[in-house]
């Protein structure tokens, strides 16, 4: 698993590892509701990987309501995110949080162009959809307040959600509500 590298003061390897998110938990206020050890290291790229939206084993998320991010190889193309160092103990919470999901090791690069070996999530037996509405703006506020490339975030913000009009859970909603709060105050 990759750690965050660092040694403390008596020399001793940390008790965390760098996560690489993409999706969901762009947004801080998302990662910890699960992960509240999750502290922003930097903003990376992932080189020739590409963003996609689906459902694992073409079952729709019953939190989400539509596709769900996920990336897969792509020669040329870049997804965008930020690195959390994330603390060893909440390593089995994010895994249920990502169930979906394979864990995978990449090389992410910050824009200083340093190279960071991340854990981050990749669902392997999906199939392409569209993300519901309340997805894709958790994952543009994600994009806006880490301040993700301005070209990046208007990729995101030219995602085509699959029109959901219910609810999803509660403490999303919440999420939402104080991020729309936000933007109209600022």
């Amino acid at each position: 698993m990759a750690t965050s590298g660092f040694k403390d003061q008596r020399g001793q390897e940390e008790e965390s590892f760098l996560y690489f998110a993409y999706g969901s938990n762009l947004l801080t206020e998302r990662i910890h509701l699960q992960n509240p050890s999750a502290e922003f290291f930097c903003l990376a790229r992932l080189q020739d990987f590409k963003l996609d939206f689906g459902n694992f084993e073409g079952k729709e998320s019953e939190v989400w309501h539509g596709g769900i991010a996920t990336i897969f190889q792509s020669p040329g193309d870049e997804v965008w995110g930020v690195v959390w160092k994330v603390n060893k103990s909440n390593l089995s919470s994010l895994d249920k949080q990502e169930k979906a999901y394979a864990p995978i090791e990449v090389t992410v690069y910050t824009q200083e162009g340093k190279e960071i070996t991340c854990r981050t999530y990749q669902m392997r037996n999906y199939e392409s959809a569209p993300p519901s509405p309340q997805y894709k703006k958790v994952i543009c506020m994600g994009a806006k307040e880490n301040g993700l490339p301005l070209e990046y975030r208007e990729k995101l913000d030219a995602i085509e959600p699959n029109g959901y009009r219910g609810r999803v859970s509660d403490d999303v909603e919440d999420i939402i509500r104080k991020g729309e709060t936000k933007l109209i105050s600022t």
